[in-house]
């Protein structure tokens, strides 16, 4: 029993340090680049998005406010009080529904560290999420519209609490930055190891062609159970990239993994929250319903293509 036990430690420690030689990098200058865009670019990002009001780009500024989300390293809990403050300025909903979906699914930091899964997968998530991002906006528009009412209701928002200004108030900016690259290892480390772990624990005690029968051969029903299960698992961006790598080495594929990149972040239990907020329950329901339809087809359209 206890040389099994080891036998089988000795296995899990083996493919954990390769995973870890793997990714550990990326973690890293992930961490070190959104720590650095939070602390001397966030500002400036965001300001470019109030500039762009007076611009009279019409529905076309949602191409614009997804970009802009997707490069702002804010959680969802601090971009909903900083989609509060545009929305009082004067941007339209359909604008700020881009940026918040551009923001709920990418961010440098993210970027970074899917640059781990290869150039294809990584150009995969960038595309899907900015077109995720545009279609969010443009639908925002048809209902704005159509029925002449705002789409998000901001009133219930305490701008106290979630203001993402109270994390960075020290006046000593690289005390400032310290903090942040501290605070990112203290939120993603965690994940980080466990996502290594769990990776681990795949390549170790699951089969390859488990794998594939789930999520390779049927192509429909894989990317329809990869949707699925992004609503549960997905917990940090980094911690799911080691499994990602790994399901996609034991035969997932490629349209899979990206709906599994799409339904994780879009429906994680700390976004959903932050994203209840400013939907009313209606809203709510269409919105996630809006994710697994937009993960599936984005799913399917990348396997055809792939």
């Amino acid at each position: 029993m206890i040389e099994t036990l080891q036998r089988e430690i000795i296995y899990l420690w083996y493919f954990f340090s390769i995973q870890f030689e793997q990714i550990f990098w990326y973690w890293v200058f992930g961490i070190i680049i959104g720590s650095v865009i939070s602390v001397f670019v966030k500002n400036k990002i965001h300001q470019t998005l109030h500039s762009l009001r007076n611009k009279k780009l019409g529905v076309l500024g949602v191409i614009p406010a997804c970009m802009i989300g997707i490069a702002s390293p804010l959680c969802m809990y601090g971009t909903v009080p900083i989609a509060a403050s545009f929305s009082q300025k004067g941007i339209k909903d359909d604008w700020l529904a881009a940026f918040m979906m551009g923001s709920i699914l990418l961010n440098p930091q993210l970027i970074l560290y899917s640059a781990a899964l290869g150039p294809v997968v990584l150009t995969i998530r960038i595309i899907t999420c900015f077109l995720c991002g545009i279609i969010a906006g443009l639908s925002v528009y048809a209902f704005s519209k159509k029925t002449s009412k705002n789409y998000f209701n901001f009133s219930a928002l305490n701008k106290q609490d979630a203001s993402p200004e109270n994390r960075d108030s020290d006046p000593n900016i690289m005390l400032r930055l310290l903090k942040n690259v501290l605070r990112n290892i203290k939120i993603t480390g965690p994940y980080f190891l466990i996502g290594i772990l769990l990776s681990a624990m795949f390549q170790r005690y699951v089969p390859d062609d488990m794998i594939i029968r789930l999520f390779g051969n049927n192509r429909a029903f894989g990317i329809l159970m990869a949707a699925s299960i992004g609503v549960p698992m997905y917990v940090c961006g980094g911690g799911t990239i080691p499994l990602i790598q790994q399901w996609l080495a034991s035969g997932m594929s490629m349209g899979s993994a990206t709906a599994f990149m799409i339904t994780g972040p879009a429906t994680k239990i700390t976004n959903l929250g932050a994203v209840k907020i400013v939907l009313g329950v209606k809203s709510f329901v269409i919105y996630f319903i809006f994710i697994i339809v937009f993960a599936f087809l984005s799913g399917m359209l990348t396997d055809l293509f792939n």
